[in-house]
């Protein structure tokens, strides 16, 4: 798996959500894209929110881990597997395998109350707030050290975080509720409501759902916005409206100077104006990609707002498709100027 930068391809979605990707392929771009052109934001905030649901039980076993090492001060250092606690690494996006290795453990966990657990706490919400401890102003803090003592996560918050994903996108009529083969809302409600699982497994086949989906019917839109143009549907439409105006008065200035038959032929140049807006206009349209702004290395993500390309496969690649586009801009220019300007005059 390529890493930030050092790709030459254009990115897959995995690495555009595990955030390996920068500007204009990055998250919070495919996050714009889904909101104001996909109209199907919900999906992606699913996928995000079970995304931190996997990272906050892979905190909770670390911290799990940690606490039955301090209670058993001869334990060897050395037998970090003496707690029952897969080992995991702090990368939130780990191999399948190992996330059915926490899913297991949790499981397992659950159906018995450990010392290590009791001596954790079990507060279910910040005093005060009446939120779980895990959505504490700490917490959301960017700031705040998630491996720092201070940033306890408690079983509670791990169901209160699994409930809060049941009930914002997948029951009927919930406050987001996003589309899914009734057998797999059946299985994520019974097993959070029945069973009384949190662990990550419960969403296995939900989030491989929405990834399928986002990477079927989204992706590929995407990066031929954002990878292969520059400018947002609104941008464009705008850059229509104008090269077509442009293209209007250059007509009728041309026909104007024909038909009045003006001296000097050398004023019909005057044309290359309005036909080069108006070309540069709907060629840029018509592309979705201002060839200047391709070149300068700027990319627009909401209307008139704009960040740097940094993706370099992707830099390059917008770089030569905005040649192209200026090179065939001058051809018509040119083709259209010489037109009008070597037409003999005819005053009516």
């Amino acid at each position: 798996m390529g890493t930030i930068g050092d790709r030459n391809r254009l990115p897959t979605l995995f690495e555009v959500l595990s955030r390996r990707t920068l500007p204009p392929v990055d998250l919070f771009s495919f996050y714009i894209y889904m909101r104001d052109q996909q109209r199907s934001v919900d999906y992606l905030d699913f996928w995000l929110d079970v995304a931190q649901h996997i990272s906050l039980c892979r905190h909770y076993v670390r911290e799990l881990r940690r606490s039955v090492l301090v209670s058993t001060p001869d334990l060897d250092k050395g037998s970090k597997r003496s707690s029952g606690a897969p080992d995991l690494g702090d990368d939130g996006y780990e191999m399948k395998s190992d996330d059915q290795r926490l899913s297991a453990f949790l499981r397992s966990e659950g159906t018995s109350e450990s010392p290590a657990r009791r001596s954790m706490g079990d507060t279910l919400e910040t005093p005060g707030t009446g939120r779980p401890s895990f959505m504490s102003s700490s917490a959301l803090d960017p700031n705040t050290d998630s491996t720092s003592p201070g940033h306890t996560v408690t079983r509670n918050d791990l169901r209160a975080s699994a409930e809060k994903i049941l009930y914002t996108f997948l029951l009927r009529g919930a406050e987001r509720e996003i589309v899914l083969p009734e057998v797999i809302l059946q299985s994520i409600a019974n097993a959070i409501e029945v069973e009384a699982r949190d662990d990550p497994a419960i969403f296995d086949e939900a989030k491989d759902y929405v990834f399928q989906a986002m990477e079927r019917d989204a992706f590929p839109g995407f990066l031929r916005a954002k990878a292969l143009g520059n400018l947002v549907p609104p941008s464009a439409t705008i850059r229509l409206i104008v090269g077509l105006l442009a293209m209007f008065g250059g007509f009728w200035a041309a026909f104007a100077l024909i038909f009045l038959d003006i001296k000097p032929k050398s004023t019909r140049l005057w044309l290359i104006l309005p036909f080069s807006i108006g070309i540069y206009c709907l060629m840029a349209h018509q592309y979705s990609l201002d060839p200047i702004m391709g070149l300068i290395g700027i990319s627009e993500y909401t209307l008139m707002s704009f960040t740097r390309v940094k993706e370099p496969y992707v830099r390059r690649l917008l770089s030569k498709r905005s040649l192209w586009i200026l090179a065939l801009t001058v051809l018509m220019v040119t083709a259209l100027t010489c037109l009008y300007v070597f037409v003999p005059g005819k005053r009516l």
